[in-house]
C-alpha cells in the first residue's frame, strides 16, 4: 500500500481532502451512456428491458416477472445454514431500523391553532439488488426490511437475470425475497431496471406499476440511472465503490486491521481501503499481515489490486487529533475506530457513513447481522448524506388546524404581511371569514 506522510504539517481540511486516496467516480460519461437506455424503456417498455438483458446479461428472459412458484422453490432449496443466517439478519435489521422511526408530534401555536407533524410512508418502493462479482442477499434484507419498517405497503424488487439460472435472478436472492414476503420480483438489471421501476411497464399482462422511490446499491451505471430518474422519483443515493477507513493507534492488533482492510478490498478491484495511524510500527506490521493474509483468501488478485491502487493507502499522522481531522476530511463510507478509548473517540467523529467501534466490531458485522444498514454514502458524501434508513421511505407532512377564534387572532398580522408582499388576495382569504361571519367550530 502506498503511504502518505502528513506528520509535521498543518494542512487545511481542503488540502488534506485533495491529497487523500480516493476512487475515481466520474458519473458524467455514465449518464450519457444510460440516458438512451432509459428513454428506450420509457417508450418501448418490456421489450427494451429484454433487449438490454440480451446485450448486457447475455440472456433474454421469457418473462420479466419471476413466477411465485420459482420464489418458493428457491427458498425450499436454500441451504439451511444460509436460511438461518438470513433469518438472524432480518430479525436484527428489523430491530435496528425500528429505532429509526420518528414519532408524531403536536404543537399548539396559539389556543385553537395546532400543527401536527406526521410521517407518511410512500405507497410503493423499488429495490435494486445487483448481481456481478458476488451475490447479495444481504442487500435484499437491508433494503426491504428498511422499507417494511417504514410502513411501505408495496415493494417491487429487481435483480439481474442470470444465464445459468434460465434468465431468473440468483436463487439466493429469490430465497431472501421469499423470507421477507416479497413476491413482486423482476428479472432485470442495470440502468434498464432502474428505468423499469421508475416508469413502469407491461410485459404481456405482467404489469410493473411505477414506484415512488428507488433504492439499492449498484455499479456506476446504476448510480447514473438513479440520477437521471431522480427528476421523476425519489432515490436513496448515488452509491460508488465501497470504502473503509480505519483510525488506529499503536495498540491496535495488526492482524485485525489487516483483515478488515482486506475484507472491503474483496468487493471490487476499485474498492478503497485506508489506514490512518500515528504509529509507523503499526503501519509496518499491518502491511506484513496483509502479505500473510491476502494469499489465504479466495480473491487474492482482486484484493491486492484494490490495496495497491490509487484509492487505497496508509496515512501517517502526528497524533489522534490529526487523525480525526483526516477522518473528517475523508468522510469514509465505513469507519473503524481501533484506538484506546475507542467509544469516546468515535463520538468525536463528524463525517462517516457508519462507525464501528473497538477491535471486535469489524465492518462485515454491519454488512450482515449487526442490525445496521450497509447501504452507505461513498466518495466523501458522508459529509452531508446518511446511509439508507427509514427516512428514505417516509415523507414529513404537516397538518394545520385553526379554529375560528385562532384565525381571528392572527388575521390582522396575516393581512399585514400579505399586503407587504403585494398579495392582497392572501389577506382577503382570512378577512372574508371575519366579514361574512359564521362559525363552524
Amino acid at each position: 500500500m502506498k503511504r502518505m506522510d502528513l506528520r509535521g504539517t498543518s494542512a487545511t481540511t481542503d488540502a488534506i481532502r485533495r491529497q487523500l486516496p480516493r476512487a475515481a467516480f466520474d458519473i458524467t460519461a455514465a449518464v450519457e451512456a444510460v440516458t438512451p437506455i432509459i428513454d428506450s424503456v420509457i417508450h418501448e417498455g418490456a421489450s427494451a428491458i429484454k433487449d438490454c438483458a440480451e446485450r448486457f446479461d447475455h440472456v433474454r428472459p421469457d418473462r420479466l416477472k419471476v413466477p411465485a412458484d420459482q420464489i418458493r422453490a428457491a427458498l425450499d432449496g436454500l441451504d439451511p445454514a444460509v436460511r438461518g443466517a438470513l433469518e438472524v439478519s432480518i430479525e436484527h435489521n428489523r430491530a435496528g431500523h425500528t429505532v429509526q422511526l420518528p414519532t408524531t408530534q403536536h404543537a399548539t401555536i396559539i389556543p385553537g391553532g395546532t400543527i401536527t407533524q406526521r410521517w407518511v410512508p410512500v405507497q410503493r418502493a423499488g429495490v435494486y439488488v445487483p448481481g456481478g462479482l458476488a451475490v447479495y442477499p444481504s442487500s435484499v434484507v437491508m433494503n426491504v426490511v428498511c422499507a417494511q419498517v417504514a410502513g411501505v405497503s408495496s415493494i417491487a424488487l429487481a435483480s439481474p437475470p442470470q444465464r445459468e439460472f434460465g434468465g431468473l435472478p440468483h436463487p439466493t436472492i429469490l430465497a431472501a425475497c421469499a423470507l421477507l414476503g416479497v413476491d413482486d420480483v423482476w428479472a432485470m438489471g442495470g440502468a434498464q431496471a432502474i428505468a423499469g421501476l421508475a416508469y413502469g411497464f407491461d410485459d404481456e399482462g405482467d404489469v410493473c406499476e411505477p414506484v415512488d422511490v428507488v433504492a439499492g446499491p449498484g455499479n456506476i451505471y446504476v448510480a447514473a440511472a438513479k440520477r437521471v430518474v431522480s427528476a421523476h422519483v425519489g432515490i436513496d443515493a448515488e452509491a460508488g465503490t465501497t470504502e473503509i477507513a480505519i483510525l488506529a493507534d499503536g495498540d491496535a492488533h495488526p492482524a485485525f486491521v489487516a483483515a478488515d482492510l482486506i475484507s472491503q478490498a474483496e468487493h471490487d478491484p476499485a474498492a478503497a481501503s485506508v489506514l490512518i495511524t500515528d504509529s509507523e510500527p503499526l503501519a509496518d506490521a499491518v502491511e506484513a499481515e496483509i502479505q500473510r493474509l491476502a494469499p489465504l483468501t479466495a480473491h487474492t488478485e482482486r484484493i491486492m489490486t484494490a490495496l495497491s491502487g490509487p484509492q487505497s493507502g496508509i496515512v501517517l499522522v502526528d497524533d489522534l487529533d490529526a487523525g480525526l481531522r483526516v477522518v473528517d476530511a475523508y468522510a469514509p463510507e465505513h469507519l473503524e475506530v481501533q484506538t484506546e478509548n475507542a467509544a469516546e473517540v468515535a463520538l468525536r467523529v463528524r463525517n462517516a457513513g457508519a462507525i464501528f467501534v473497538g477491535p471486535y466490531t469489524p465492518v462485515p458485522l454491519g454488512d450482515y447481522v449487526a442490525g445496521s444498514n450497509h447501504v452507505l454514502p461513498t466518495g466523501g458524501t458522508a459529509r452531508y448524506a446518511a446511509g439508507l434508513n427509514v427516512g428514505q421511505y417516509l415523507r414529513s407532512q404537516q397538518v394545520v388546524e385553526y379554529s375560528h377564534d385562532a384565525l381571528e387572532a392572527l388575521t390582522d398580522d396575516l393581512n399585514t404581511l400579505a399586503c407587504a408582499e403585494d398579495l392582497p388576495a392572501h389577506g382577503a382569504a382570512a378577512l372574508i371569514r371575519r366579514e361574512e361571519g359564521g362559525r363552524n367550530d
